[in-house]
């Protein structure tokens, strides 16, 4: 089906008031919930057959993300639906205001390979919580996830409603040619360029989550906690994850001993020998190994470094002597290499952040109160995070979004449901007497008084 009949029918299907009934919404959620928890063998096998992932790992990062998401949607369905009361100025009364959540209509949402489930599923939770119907474009690199979603998707979600459609650049540019009410797309700066140009053509609104160089500033606390916590945060999913620590600064004393600490935590993670690894996962394809191996030269590799390319095997690699201008540090590097850069203090840190495109999020690892209330004063991003990584994205009432070169609009929780919903705003005033005529002209020296003095 093309994919202007696929919206037309969408649209017929949302006219028709199917989806408004929080019945319906709550029933798409819990067949949602079925889905995961009847299929998740096959889920996560797709998962391990796309990017290598453990089943500890898939479950963690995809599956048990997606479920808490549409966990929360319910518990908090019925009071996101409730309108909302909004003071009236006492000039203005009597009145009532109020504001109703109403459901954009059909949407577009466009996952990436990286997470080719969660960032797939997780937004659709704030769609159909909203009362949308919705259009799934899975990435086409991560194959096997898209077929296993083509497959299960309408066996549990109306099939009226939801639509998966496969297919590469081709199948993502007839979509994004269609009017939608709203386009959701989580990738990469370029394509999200395009997608921007694409939907101002029918001025639809658009939500990007993007990436970016997100940094990790070691300034104090314990080193091997935080190394540990870096480690983690970086080096799951290959270190293929937009919100992973993409570098480091650290003072010059620190430094050493961090690298040293870094390169114990993947040896306590994975083995002396991470290829072997059952937990350790491997590069989508071919582009992007090469691309990755291509920055090992532009710092000294201090641990790992290892790769062997029929595998798309890259180990976990810490480097030093990084040049700050060198490609490593211009370009997002989504891969399993951690430059290790030295900076005097903290506010070397914050100004070397600050003089960069804003990333999508920023961790500090400090013990010391007034290191943290600077960090969340000084620096730009799409979300902070203090003495961790990454784990942030599993709190779903926190918001998750970019700011500026890192995406635009957030989801999650709440504001998963408000960015697929129009706010609608009420006014309602009685009739029966007209009260407003004190604001009529014409305007003499009395009614002008009585003005300045109610408004």
């Amino acid at each position: 089906m093309g994919a202007a009949r696929l919206l037309a029918g969408l649209r017929r299907y949302f006219a028709s008031g199917v989806t408004r009934p929080a019945a319906w919404r709550r029933g798409q959620l819990h067949a949602l919930l079925r889905l995961l928890g009847e299929r998740e063998e096959e889920l996560v096998r797709a998962l391990e057959q796309d990017l290598g992932k453990s089943r500890t790992e898939a479950f963690l990062s995809e599956v048990a993300v997606v479920r808490a998401e549409a966990g929360f949607a319910l518990s908090h369905l019925d009071r996101w639906m409730a309108p909302e009361r909004i003071p009236v100025p006492g000039g203005l009364r009597p009145a009532r205001a109020w504001t109703q959540a109403r459901p954009l209509g059909s949407v577009l949402i466009i996952g990436p390979w990286n997470y080719p489930l969660q960032l797939v599923l997780a937004p659709l939770v704030g769609a159909l919580a909203a009362g949308n119907t919705a259009v799934l474009k899975p990435s086409e690199l991560a194959s096997a996830t898209s077929r296993v979603l083509a497959r299960l998707v309408p066996q549990y979600l109306d099939p009226e409603a939801v639509a998966v459609v496969e297919g590469g650049p081709e199948a993502s540019t007839d979509l994004l040619a269609q009017p939608f009410d709203h386009v959701f797309y989580t990738g990469g700066e370029r394509v999200g360029r395009i997608v921007l140009k694409a939907a101002a053509e029918h001025l639809t609104p658009v939500t990007l989550e993007l990436g970016g160089k997100s940094p990790a500033v070691v300034v104090g606390g314990d080193l091997r906690t935080a190394a540990r916590r870096i480690a983690y945060g970086k080096f799951m999913n290959a270190a293929q994850t937009c919100v992973a620590p993409d570098y480091v600064l650290t003072t010059p004393d620190a430094a050493p001993v961090l690298a040293g600490a870094l390169a114990d935590a993947v040896r306590e993670f994975y083995g002396s020998d991470p290829r072997a690894s059952a937990d350790y996962g491997r590069i989508i394809n071919e582009h992007h190994f090469d691309r990755l191996v291509g920055l090992l030269s532009d710092g000294t590799v201090v641990s790992g470094g290892r790769h062997e390319r029929a595998e798309r095997y890259l180990e976990p690699t810490v480097l030093r002597d990084v040049d700050p201008d060198s490609a490593l540090m211009r370009e997002e590097i989504f891969g399993p290499l951690l430059p290790i850069l030295e900076v005097a203090d903290l506010a070397e840190a914050i100004d070397f952040i600050g003089a960069r495109p804003h990333p999508l999020a920023a961790y500090l690892f400090s013990d010391r109160d007034e290191d943290l209330l600077a960090f969340t004063e000084r620096v730009q991003a799409g979300g902070l995070a203090h003495n961790v990584c990454t784990i942030q994205l599993a709190v779903p009432g926190l918001p998750f979004g970019g700011v500026g070169a890192s995406g635009t609009g957030s989801y999650h929780g709440r504001q998963s449901f408000t960015t697929f919903s129009h706010l609608q705003p009420v006014f309602s005033k009685p009739a029966r007497m007209d009260t407003l005529r004190l604001a009529y002209p014409p305007f003499g020296p009395l009614k002008r008084r009585l003005l300045r003095t109610l408004l």
